[in-house]
């Protein structure tokens, strides 16, 4: 089967040539894959950023954001059979731990990470994943239309249902960041509360897209976002900041856009957040990480997907097109997200 493999840091990845994925275990599933998203996550892996913390021998497959058919199941599967359409969560878990027993699949103590980890991922034909990772949709759901929702949909919806407390009807909450994750977040704002929504983007395309999504305001990230958003909410600034850059100082920018006692959610990375302890302590503010999201918040996102609440704006691409993909990615050229479809 084809697949895109990565063999250095700092290199474009190749499509070529490997072997099909195998059954290894009772609950393994294969899965031919339909749609496998193109993240920024994936440029980090690229550029070395996960190579201490995730360690994979390279070379290996990418994708972590993934959606298809049953291809085959291990003996012991009984939640989909061959032909099931799935959409995968990213990180397949034991289910036996502390944190699995709690809900917490992303601290699974057992976990793997295809695409990230030193597993292969699904940008290929086919992926095996475990009975845990599948979600199943609708037989007439299009792969390629849902795939990107495996990681960027439940990284952002995992941070707003988080969030959702901290904004009763009159709160403001500030979306940095339009992109691939930051449209899916608007969104899951507008669902799930009756807060304000002020966008910050630094281009104009994505900030028109924000405003078809339910963005209450819009702003021009042109160097003096962070007076602009005082501006919008009365010199206090947002209830709370969901940071879909948190990179080349985007995350500064968004704890200067916190209100006193709010919160600054991260879920972007690459960036330093650098903050006076006076201003954490005088100021009352919150700094919450966020990271991707549990097998729950997957289901409950496509729930708001099959209602119509929460769309998936994509941009597809053959799978032999993925360094065109990455690169359209790296230069900001996508909006939404990009999808490589074998």
């Amino acid at each position: 089967m084809r697949a895109v493999r990565l063999h250095d840091y700092q290199k474009p990845p190749a499509v070529e040539e490997v072997p099909e994925p195998t059954l290894s275990s009772p609950l393994d599933v294969i899965v031919k894959i339909g749609g496998a998203g193109v993240c920024r996550t994936d440029l980090h892996i690229i550029e070395g950023q996960w190579a201490e913390a995730m360690g994979p021998q390279l070379p290996y497959t990418l994708g972590h954001e993934n959606a298809g058919w049953v291809q085959e199941v291990g003996e012991a599967v009984t939640n989909v059979k061959v032909g099931d359409t799935v959409i995968l969560h990213p990180q397949p878990s034991c289910g036996l731990c502390l944190a699995c027993r709690a809900g917490r699949d992303m601290q699974c103590s057992d976990a793997v990470f295809p695409g990230v980890s030193n597993h292969d991922g699904g940008m290929a034909e086919y992926l095996r994943t475990t009975a845990r990772g599948c979600v199943k949709l609708s037989p007439d759901t299009n792969p390629a239309d849902v795939a990107a929702l495996a990681d960027a949909g439940i990284t952002a919806y995992h941070a707003v249902r988080q969030a959702v407390p901290l904004l009763p009807p009159g709160a403001v909450a500030v979306v940095q960041g339009a992109g691939g994750l930051g449209h899916v977040g608007i969104q899951a704002v507008a669902a799930l509360t009756a807060a304000k929504i002020v966008v910050v983007d630094r281009n104009p395309e994505a900030l028109k897209l924000a405003e078809k999504l339910g963005a209450d305001a819009t702003v021009l990230a042109d160097g003096d976002q962070v007076e602009a958003v005082k501006e919008l909410t009365g010199g206090r600034g947002g209830d709370v900041v969901f940071d879909f850059v948190a990179e080349h100082g985007a995350e500064n920018d968004a704890w200067a856009m916190t209100a006193p006692a709010g919160s600054q959610y991260v879920i972007g990375y690459g960036g330093e957040l650098r903050i006076p302890t006076l201003d954490l302590v005088a100021g009352g503010k919150r700094v919450v990480g966020n990271i991707v999201g549990t097998y729950n918040d997957l289901v409950e996102l496509m729930a708001l997907v099959d209602s119509g609440r929460v769309t998936l704006h994509t941009k597809k691409y053959p799978l032999d097109a993925a360094t065109e993909a990455l690169d359209d990615l790296a230069h900001d050229r996508v909006r939404g997200r990009a999808i490589l479809v074998p």
